[in-house]
């Protein structure tokens, strides 16, 4: 498996490391992981460069990245391949779909906003585009992240409409892959005047029946349960549930995003601001993909 590890020469990146470790270093060692380590800087290659003073900036820019990835490789276990390279492009987040896109991956990892509140997320602008056009699945540090010794839950937050099964199975095999619990979480926003008890009974009806899938499908490879939380909004719902220091959330995309494409939609959206722990979101996959893929995780 290959990690495409966004670094940035502030906290972010920092954070996107400490994360890719706390995913590495729980993965099953049949699928040893190796963490690839991206600084992007926008515009050309110094001998791209069409002018002297443009070949001598880049130039610059380009030593001072190399001495940044060396200090950051240093953060990483030797138990754990890994390599490190800087890209150029029009933007970090097109530098990173290349790279991730050069040779088959199976996650992209970047930090928060650095301005963001600790163990919180703020989406910054490599984020944002990361999360509305990437091809593979993209993994969110919150500000402040500190690896665990190791991984502890995964939770899959899945609704009701047509979608739902593809988080699911990338969920189902990414627990096992991790050898960690999964937690199923349905989210249920009330109406500020009336509680919606049809709509609640069918969502804990629909949780049900995710679980029994969800059960069947890993057998007894690793433990499955069920949380259905109600609040006024998303985000009160969210503080309604208990976080482990050690869990992962994974998301799948709108149903607006294109195949093999990530597009956030605005639940999502509503989760980052509540949200304690580290956030997947995975694109939209059609049903064939998981066939011709023989599986998808993370």
């Amino acid at each position: 498996m290959r990690y495409v590890v966004g670094i940035t020469m502030d906290n972010r990146g920092r954070d996107a490391v400490s994360l890719a470790l706390a995913l590495a270093q729980t993965t099953l060692s049949s699928h040893r992981v190796e963490l690839d380590l991206v600084h992007v800087l926008r515009g050309v290659p110094p001998e791209q460069a069409g002018s002297k003073p443009e070949r001598e900036y880049q130039k610059l820019c380009l030593e001072e990245a190399e001495q940044w990835m060396a200090k950051t490789h240093d953060l990483v276990p030797k138990t754990i391949r890994s390599t490190t390279s800087v890209h150029f492009a029009d933007s970090m987040a097109a530098g990173l779909i290349d790279k991730a896109t050069s040779c088959p991956c199976d996650l992209i990892i970047v930090g928060a906003a650095s301005h963001g509140p600790l163990r919180r997320f703020t989406i910054g602008s490599v984020a944002n585009a990361l999360l509305h056009s990437s091809p593979v699945p993209v993994a969110l540090a919150p500000s402040g992240y500190l690896p665990p010794s190791r991984l502890t839950r995964l939770s899959c937050a899945l609704g009701m409409r047509p979608g739902a099964e593809v988080a699911l199975n990338v969920a189902t095999q990414s627990s096992v892959l991790h050898d960690v619990p999964l937690r199923l979480i349905s989210l249920i926003a009330l109406d500020s005047r009336t509680e919606d008890v049809e709509r609640t009974d069918a969502a804990r009806d629909h949780a049900k029946k995710l679980l029994l899938r969800a059960s069947q499908s890993v057998e007894d490879a690793t433990e499955v349960m069920v949380d259905v939380a109600l609040g006024r909004s998303i985000e009160s719902a969210i503080e309604k549930l208990t976080w482990d220091d050690g869990e992962i959330v994974l998301i799948g995309s709108s149903r607006l995003a294109k195949n093999r494409s990530i597009f956030m939609g605005t639940t999502a959206n509503k989760m980052l601001r509540s949200l304690p722990v580290p956030m997947v979101v995975v694109p939209r996959y059609h049903a064939a993909d998981f066939i011709s893929d023989n599986g998808i995780s993370i």
